[in-house]
């Protein structure tokens, strides 16, 4: 998915060659890998709020790193491949500070920048947003755990779950009714590249009997193109 939908040119991925590019020089950077879904949700946040000039993006190549990032930016460094699917946890420099973790920084981002917010102001949907922002690292672990297993049986009941999810607010496609929040920007790109894997690989059809999550990947798809 390449974040919201927008006419940006995408700097070279850094590697173990390129040179360190600067830091704490009052430059708000993005530290990213384009294809890993952890760093595309704040990526996808950066462009829905409309945030490509304030966000600087700062691409890793993250199979020949460089030293810097781990050394001076983001000590962490934690990255995974998994069956095709690169891991990483993103980093966010402002204001003269690093911050990781990808649920936290998309939290970080909506509260601490300017464009739409996409936290909710009703108490209910504050409540479900956080249950289903919380959950969103179960699910992706029964998903991937279900890859050494028997997946359409393990990783079925996680998708049943974003199904019922769906049907907590019928005024909209979202998981919070008519608009986009960060319990959506949460799962998108999980559940793209969870779609097209699993179609790929076992033929099976994450859609199938799940009407509410065919309109809201539909939706999101049309929506951002990350």
């Amino acid at each position: 998915m390449a974040a919201a939908i927008v006419n940006e040119h995408l700097p070279t991925p850094l590697d173990a060659t390129s040179e360190q590019p600067p830091l704490f020089d009052e430059t708000t950077r993005q530290y990213v890998s384009y294809t890993c879904p952890f760093a595309q949700r704040v990526w996808i946040l950066r462009n829905y709020k409309g945030l490509h000039d304030k966000i600087k993006l700062v691409p890793i190549d993250l199979q020949n790193r460089p030293a810097c990032y781990k050394e001076k930016v983001y000590h962490e460094n934690k990255v995974i491949f998994l069956n095709k699917i690169c891991l990483s946890i993103p980093a966010l420099e402002h204001n003269g500070k690093i911050t990781g973790e990808s649920l936290d920084l998309i939290k970080y981002v909506d509260s601490n920048f300017e464009g739409p917010s996409l936290h909710p102001n009703d108490p209910a949907k504050k409540e479900f947003a956080e249950e289903l922002i919380t959950y969103s690292d179960t699910f992706n672990k029964i998903v991937f755990t279900s890859f050494k297993g028997d997946t359409v049986k393990e990783a079925g009941p996680a998708f049943d779950h974003l199904e019922n999810a769906l049907h907590k607010f019928n005024d909209g496609p979202f998981f919070l009714g008519h608009e986009l929040s960060l319990v959506d920007i949460a799962y998108i790109p999980f559940v793209e590249k969870f779609q097209a894997f699993l179609s790929g690989v076992w033929n099976y059809d994450i859609t199938a009997g799940r009407p509410k999550l065919t309109k809201w990947i539909e939706v999101n798809y049309n929506t951002y193109d990350v």
